[in-house]
């Protein structure tokens, strides 16, 4: 077993402190990564405050990972010492189901294992990437292209994928209008993808406050929620919604905004239900629907589609000992746009 460093919560409701955790020993098929930056997600927060159901403590989360191939079991074929390398939301899959087999082993039939908070295979609870080193099975290891800038990587592989897997899969490009709700951490990467993608995207944000930002992104349109015209301006006009808001919204007033076979995917996961009125969707043939991240497949076409096209997060870079104040900020929806962990300062 290697002692690593590492950031942890101890409960729903303390801060989180620094400590040590074990990490199991490099197998046949693993890799050894040394992590250099670890983004925050909101899903870090509500999981450590049992937002989703209870926590195993003491529970270190994080499941953006960037870092240096630092030893490889004797098996490993697709990564090598000295690899930039990315882990996002899973760590493992059954492999062996119908969905694995097709490329999408975040929909694992027996349930994929999260990067953090999930019973792996030997019983234990993962942790995750608020750590100086992360031991992964090489088919869950990502190869972060030269092109993206290592301090920005890792918010890709949860915030960048999980909005690049529902603008592919409902076909966002030319000819399609797109809108984005919220401007955090998932939104502008909806925003800057759905761009490069090719799609007329609008921003649909509860103020204007970022609005010049929305459009150096850009996004051509930018409306305020929280003036109802909005709503009546925009009836019926978009082909696509992508719903970034891990809080409750009148989903009924975004879904009168689809056009005839529009769709509105929820990525965002609020803890409290969000009611949907039938003739919502019957009025105009409509689509309520809901997607995960993607699999491991499409999450390395994301990181070169990125590179391709030099999209990059928005980040704010703090030391381990911010990540109290940095938890406050990102509920306080303080930050442009995602706090990425520099992991040298948990040494």
């Amino acid at each position: 077993m290697l002692t690593v460093n590492a950031i942890a919560a101890t409960s729903a409701t303390a801060p989180l402190t620094k400590t040590t955790i074990e990490r199991r020993d490099l197998g046949a098929n693993d890799v050894l990564i040394e992590v250099k930056y670890s983004g925050v997600c909101h899903s870090d927060i509500h999981t450590v405050r049992e937002d989703w159901g209870p926590v195993t403590y003491p529970q270190v989360v994080g499941h953006e990972i960037v870092g240096i191939v630092a030893e490889v079991g004797s098996d490993v074929s697709r990564h090598r010492v000295g690899d930039r390398v990315g882990v996002g939301c899973m760590v493992n899959s059954c492999r062996e189901c119908e969905n694995c087999l097709a490329g999408e082993e975040q929909y694992c039939l027996k349930g994929n294992i999260g990067t953090y908070a999930a019973v792996d295979r030997d019983g234990t609870i993962t942790q995750g990437g608020y750590s100086t080193h992360v031991v992964v099975t090489e088919d869950f290891v990502l190869r972060v292209p030269e092109a993206i800038p290592f301090e920005k990587a890792a918010p890709l592989l949860c915030a960048g994928i999980t909005t690049y897997s529902p603008l592919k899969h409902w076909n966002a490009g030319p000819g399609k209008k797109v809108a984005v709700v919220g401007m955090g951490g998932l939104g502008h990467m909806a925003v800057k993808l759905a761009v490069a993608l090719g799609a007329e995207v609008t921003v649909l944000s509860q103020s204007l406050s970022k609005q010049d930002d929305g459009l150096a992104f850009g996004a051509e349109h930018y409306y305020a929620t929280i003036d109802r015209e909005t709503f009546t301006a925009l009836r019926g006009t978009f082909d696509l919604i992508i719903n970034t808001v891990s809080a409750s919204i009148d989903i009924n007033a975004y879904l009168s905004l689809l056009r005839l076979d529009g769709t509105l995917v929820n990525v965002g996961a609020p803890s409290e239900p969000l009611p949907v009125r039938a003739f919502s969707l019957i009025g105009a043939r409509r689509s309520f629907a809901g997607s995960n991240i993607g699999g491991i497949r499409q999450t390395q076409e994301m990181l070169d589609f990125c590179a391709e096209h030099n999209i990059a997060p928005e980040t704010e870079l703090i030391s381990a000992d911010y990540i109290n104040d940095a938890y406050e900020r990102v509920l306080a929806s303080d930050v442009r746009y995602r706090f990425v962990i520099d992991i040298a300062t948990l040494v």
